[in-house]
């Protein structure tokens, strides 16, 4: 690696979208030109080839599109006809998403806590949730572990408190899609699976997008007509509230071909994260993966002392090279959500994390020289 910064270098990418369409670009471009020609814009073959290719690729008996992660969320909820009375319980650490499909419906989103480890939900933090809800005469109805920056919750906790107080499972793996625990698919854990194909997801299209899992025939019914106005024989007889939730067909065909590079891409992230983690365990505290779990690596999450952050931040910045941090501020904290409950007066994981964490520049196209000057940068910041 070099010792110094190259200020003339060209910018690096966050998340490199434009090196994998020239590895498949004319494979895109055929199949969205066959859409064009087709002009089946909406419910087109490929949707439906894709509701199978990712029903199997999840090991999940079903899979269903629609139109993005949030919707996926949301409409899972409308299926188990969630309502005013009852309580869902959330990580507070996660994008709003998670949460903010449940105010939606009139339920409230109670917050748990995280793993100082894995980021992901806290199964001791959620029995005192529950505890909270019962208190406050609110009925546990449904736990949304997430599977956060790529990772897995740890569902062998999980699974056998929500069967304790009778919650159905509904997994949010938007950022977790294509990850493993216990060697199952993110996707065919829990009652249902939400998954998002944002196009800076690990599997991601060229607009929103998302699906839902499940081995429950009569949910999947349920399902395509929630996403379609609440059809019932067809388009103009409504049986119930739905929304327009569909998955476009040129989405569909996009992701076709990406879903047949996906286990090649999940691969190449796993070697740049180990590396990472090599060459920057010994001045940063590196992401853990838990033993049971394989992670996608939506994201590469350092945990640095508590006000480095901002400096190290603005040191790789200067120096042409980019950083994120997910989150600034846990759900619980956020204006929007502050009034409803949460596992205790603070989460105190979430709210230091909320401090502490710092994302590099993660894709499957990161080279090793551009690894090697991203971690040049960071360890320069931390030793100024």
């Amino acid at each position: 690696m070099t010792s110094s910064a190259a200020v003339t270098l060209a910018p690096v990418a966050f998340i490199d979208l434009a090196a994998q369409r020239a590895r498949i670009c004319d494979r895109i471009d055929a199949a969205v030109g066959k859409v064009l020609q087709s002009c089946r814009f909406i419910n087109g073959p490929e949707v439906t080839e894709l509701e199978e290719k990712l029903a199997a690729f999840a090991g999940a008996k079903f899979a269903v599109s629609c139109s993005s992660g949030t919707d996926a969320l949301a409409l899972i909820l409308m299926a188990w006809g969630v309502k005013p009375g009852d309580a869902v319980f959330c990580p507070s650490f996660t994008f709003c998403a998670t949460a903010e499909v449940v105010p939606y419906l009139g339920a409230t989103p109670v917050f748990v806590d995280v793993l100082p480890g894995t980021f992901n939900m806290d199964p001791d933090s959620l029995d005192a949730a529950v505890a909270v809800a019962l208190e406050q005469g609110l009925d546990p109805r449904v736990v949304i572990p997430v599977d956060l920056f790529g990772q897995p919750a740890d569902y062998d906790a999980i699974l056998p408190l929500a069967e304790k107080y009778g919650m159905k499972v509904l997994c949010d793996t938007a950022q977790g899609f294509g990850g493993t625990w216990n060697n199952k698919r993110t996707g065919s854990i829990g009652d249902a699976t939400a998954t998002s194909f944002f196009p800076a997801k690990p599997l991601g299209a060229y607009g929103d997008g998302g699906a839902i899992f499940t081995d429950n025939a009569e949910l999947v019914q349920l399902l395509k007509s929630l996403r379609e106005h609440g059809q019932g024989v067809d388009k103009y007889q409504n049986v119930r509230i739905g929304m327009t939730a569909r998955l476009d067909t040129i989405q569909a065909a996009v992701l076709l071909e990406k879903l047949a590079i996906f286990e090649d891409e999940i691969a190449a992230r796993d070697r740049i994260a180990m590396r990472y983690n090599a060459l920057l365990r010994d001045v940063a505290e590196v992401p853990v993966v838990d033993p049971r779990a394989n992670s996608v690596w939506a994201q590469y999450t350092l945990r640095l002392q508590p006000g480095v952050r901002d400096g190290v931040a603005e040191a790789l910045k200067a120096e042409g090279i980019p950083t994120a941090v997910y989150y600034r501020l846990p759900m619980h904290l956020q204006p929007a959500y502050r009034h409803y409950p949460a596992a205790g007066a603070i989460l105190p994981v979430c709210e230091a994390l909320a401090e502490e964490v710092i994302s590099l520049p993660m894709h499957p196209y990161l080279d090793e020289p551009t690894q090697d000057r991203i971690v040049d940068a960071v360890r320069r910041a931390l030793k100024a």
